[in-house]
């Protein structure tokens, strides 16, 4: 609550909140974030163009439901692999247990520029 309160006095930053793979992102220029994989080359460029609001210099901009002609540009940095994530089956009395990993691969973006 104390970190909400600290981030609305210091209200002269540029953010925006856009959708990506059904979430929602709070995005601000230069910041390094994880979305989904994309089979994209590192230095590529990714655009956002589902932009809910932008906040520039204090005032808020709200979308019905985007913001109308607002883009948000980002440079791809590479792709990550996530932690492992550990399945695993069981059925009691029968001797059945299964125990499989799995890795998520996402791609790393840092955020270039917000239009409003």
């Amino acid at each position: 609550m104390a970190d909400s309160a600290a981030s609305m006095k210091n209200a002269d930053h540029t953010y925006a909140v856009v959708v990506d793979g059904g979430r929602q992102y709070r995005v601000m220029e230069g910041q390094e974030l994880e979305i989904d994989f994309r089979h994209l080359p590192a230095g590529s460029e990714v655009v956002f163009d589902d932009v809910l609001a932008v906040s520039t210099s204090g005032k808020l901009t709200l979308g019905k439901p985007k913001v109308q002609g607002a883009t948000v540009k980002a440079e791809v940095l590479g792709l990550v692999q996530g932690e492992k994530i550990y399945v695993q089956k069981f059925k009691r009395r029968k001797n059945y247990r299964r125990r499989t990993g799995h890795r998520a691969l996402t791609t790393k973006i840092r955020i270039a520029s917000i239009k409003a």
